[in-house]
């Protein structure tokens, strides 16, 4: 019965976040790469990006802000229980400036920035503004190790351009292996 309360409330938030046009449920599979193609586009300006600097987020800093000015478009999905997952999006124009964010909340919780009071995790890649010793940046975004070890988590992905950049085509791959 607790089961099926789950499953219930879980689709109910599914259905309350897609319904919001400016997000896209994806497919968390464990052992499984799953891709889809968007444009920034189909997202939306935040005005307020507080919520990212917020102690109780803490998903990238305040200097880094326009970076994360464009339209941001979102995906949402579960990761399963004893599973890490880990999220690439990578642009069609290989000179566009694109960054990513994802948090991790609860299942029962549906929370859309900038309305994001807290979350379990966030973790966001953006451009560089230097290089780093022996390391090489390209076009591609990477985050990763959202890791789900006993419990089913919600994840939220932004992906958005920098200064204020509101379209561009790219994929967005996610995959999913499992945990121990």
């Amino acid at each position: 019965m607790k089961r099926l309360i789950a499953l219930i409330s879980l689709l109910i938030s599914l259905n309350t976040l897609a319904q919001n046009s400016a997000i896209g449920s994806v497919i968390i599979e464990i052992g499984k790469e799953n891709v889809y193609k968007a444009n920034l586009n189909e997202g939306i300006f935040l005005n307020d990006l507080s919520w990212a600097w917020s102690s109780q987020n803490a998903c990238f800093t305040e200097v880094q802000k326009a970076k994360f000015t464009g339209k941001h478009v979102f995906f949402t999905g579960i990761i399963p229980a004893h599973s890490i997952t880990s999220i690439e999006v990578i642009p069609v124009d290989k000179n566009a400036n694109f960054s990513v964010y994802a948090y991790q909340i609860n299942l029962n919780e549906d929370f859309l920035v900038p309305d994001l009071p807290h979350c379990i995790t966030c973790e966001a890649d953006f451009k560089w503004d230097y290089r780093k010793r022996n390391r090489h940046q390209n076009h591609i975004r990477k985050i990763g190790d959202f890791t789900a070890i006993d419990y089913s988590y919600r994840l939220v992905i932004g992906v958005t351009g920098a200064d204020g950049l509101d379209q561009g085509e790219f994929y967005i791959k996610i995959k999913t292996k499992a945990y121990r």
